[in-house]
């Protein structure tokens, strides 16, 4: 991009994308930043926008940043992630079962356990991973139920994991893989009803979505301006406090990529993106 306007690329997973990029908008133009926002239906299509050139930066998902770091890396790139939310960092995954059925992982062994979407990285990807590091593949030792609910948004919403967690409880499946925060959110929801269910196991730690940008972008005086204010953000501003509980942060932080670890195993387990980054890097 050569516009001093900074362009942001963020998917449409929920209506309140529109109203959090719009609010912070404002608040750019406050500080006399010119900046604006593309939605895109799904990550894949905003990968390959980026890689394009029709964004500065973008809003990725942890399996987004991974493709968008691989193609890069094939194209002879780079990418770097330059900021993200206090609450990307230091998640876990875990993996629920019925009270009293299920003691350890080696009890699901030829059971079925149910995951969220395909591309899900908390709900599907990182959780069957740590099975199958525990000895317990999926497809061979375990059978998997995967439910798809709006694929090529990553996990962004939660109707797989609730649809997994409603399987669980009904008895259609041995476990369920969550996102630990809504492993506590289906408590208090009652989805998962008070002592019915137990955590089997939990994963190991890992991050979430980061702001993205490609090659030496982020040194660009424009975006160097967009850090500094996004750093800066106060959850006491009175203004801005809505638009950051809808976003789900009280601070933003400085990027970081040793929390992909865990996913970039998996999907190097799995070949998750394999396919994608092979035909966007060789157009």
């Amino acid at each position: 991009m050569t516009t001093d306007t900074v362009i942001l690329g963020a998917v449409a997973y929920d209506p309140k994308v529109v109203t959090i990029w719009e609010g912070f908008r404002e608040f750019f133009a406050a500080h006399d930043l010119a900046f604006d926002f593309v939605l895109y239906s799904n990550y894949e299509r905003q990968v390959e926008a980026h890689v394009r050139g029709d964004m500065d930066v973008a809003w990725n998902s942890p399996l987004a940043w991974l493709q968008l770091e691989r193609i890069a890396k094939r194209l002879g790139r780079s990418a770097q992630a330059i900021a993200m939310r206090d609450s990307d960092r230091d998640l876990t995954s875990v993996i629920v079962a019925r009270t009293g059925e299920v003691a350890s992982l080696a009890d699901l062994r030829g059971k079925t356990i149910a995951v969220g979407a395909g591309d899900s990285p908390q709900a599907t990807l990182i959780p069957l991973v740590h099975l199958q590091q525990a000895g317990l593949v999926p497809g061979r030792d375990v059978e998997v139920r995967r439910f798809d609910v709006l694929l090529g948004k990553h996990g962004d919403h939660i109707g797989g994991e609730r649809d997994a967690a409603r399987a669980l409880v009904a008895g259609e499946v041995a476990a369920a893989c969550m996102i630990d925060g809504n492993h506590l959110l289906f408590a208090r929801e009652g989805v998962l009803p008070s002592g019915s269910t137990h955590i089997v196991a939990q994963t190991a730690a890992y991050d979430h979505c980061n702001f993205s940008v490609l090659d030496d972008l982020g040194a660009a005086p424009k975006m160097k301006r967009f850090t500094e204010l996004l750093l800066g953000m106060s959850y006491a501003d009175p203004t801005l406090r809505p638009l950051m509980d809808l976003e789900g942060l009280r601070a933003w932080l400085p990027g970081r990529t040793e929390g992909y670890a865990l996913l970039e195993q998996a999907i190097d387990a799995f070949g998750t993106i394999d396919g994608f980054v092979t035909e966007i890097a060789g157009r």
